[in-house]
């Protein structure tokens, strides 16, 4: 009969290095020493509370595993840790709030969804952009009173967001100070949607306005052929300012991320 190596062995046999997700101290000194041996133990979490090197941080502790592990992979290619190509074991939480999961992935870099250049390379807080997306998504899934809808949201660098961009309409948030993240204002934001224009958003959260429209020039913004006009003021304003956009489109329900002009992630509502 045979035992639990033979069955299972294959998950961490000849992987290019081990991958753990927020180890605790103990967990890494039992791994630590495997580095002696010539594999290479890379620490993924949200603070480096071992002490490791390699290290790569996530901004939160996405709490889906296949995004985690897809967060972590990402940062460690852009941090030059691991190539596309190589097999890693990756060892994370998915029970106990301890490492009890190991998963075989092969990293490639032709599949980086953004999300690493999105989180941890915006001027806007990480907690924020999660909060936008999940409002995008949630919209593209139940749509408005059934109905698909379309909307655009303009995170950081509100500002200069704010001086490329006019009125369609009042502000129906100007002098208040709610925040993103907070449930009713979810709601509101839904019900804001149905109305033409952006919603700009500062770094930290605060709703600063709905129902602006974005004037930078869309000369020189290169979109992928078939999507519209909020999608091409998104490249614009992004390419302009320091600040991410992200597009829920009407046509097609998908969700989409564009920073410095570029557009650098799609999501599927119905699949996340």
């Amino acid at each position: 009969m045979d035992g639990l190596d033979d069955v299972f062995g294959e998950i961490y046999d000849d992987v290019d290095a081990l991958v753990l997700f927020s180890p605790s101290g103990s967990y890494y000194e039992r791994v630590a020493p495997l580095e002696e041996d010539g594999l290479d133990v890379i620490v993924v979490g949200t603070e480096n509370t071992v002490g490791a090197d390699p290290f790569v941080e996530l901004p939160l502790e996405f709490s889906a595993v296949a995004e985690r592990v897809r967060f972590g992979l990402e940062g460690a290619l852009e941090q030059g840790i691991i190539e596309g190509g190589d097999v890693l074991a990756c060892a994370t939480s998915v029970f106990d709030g301890g490492i009890d999961t190991v998963s075989r992935v092969r990293a490639n870099a032709e599949d980086q969804l953004g999300l690493y250049d999105l989180f941890s390379k915006s001027r806007a807080d990480a907690d924020v952009i999660k909060a936008v997306f999940e409002v995008a998504i949630n919209l593209g899934k139940k749509g408005q009173k059934g109905k698909p809808v379309g909307a655009l949201f303009v995170v950081g660098d509100a500002g200069n967001v704010m001086n490329k961009s006019r009125p369609l309409s009042y502000n129906p948030f100007e002098k208040s100070h709610v925040h993103v993240g907070d449930p009713i204002v979810t709601v509101m934001l839904k019900e804001f949607s149905r109305l033409d224009g952006a919603f700009v958003i500062s770094d930290s959260g605060k709703i600063v306005s709905a129902y602006r429209y974005l004037e930078p020039a869309a000369e020189g913004v290169d979109i992928p052929k078939g999507l519209g006009a909020r999608h091409m003021a998104a490249g614009a304003i992004t390419r302009d300012t320091n600040s991410i956009a992200v597009v829920l489109s009407e046509s097609d329900g998908m969700v989409r991320a564009f920073k410095a002009g570029e557009l650098i992630l799609e999501v599927d509502p119905e699949a996340y």
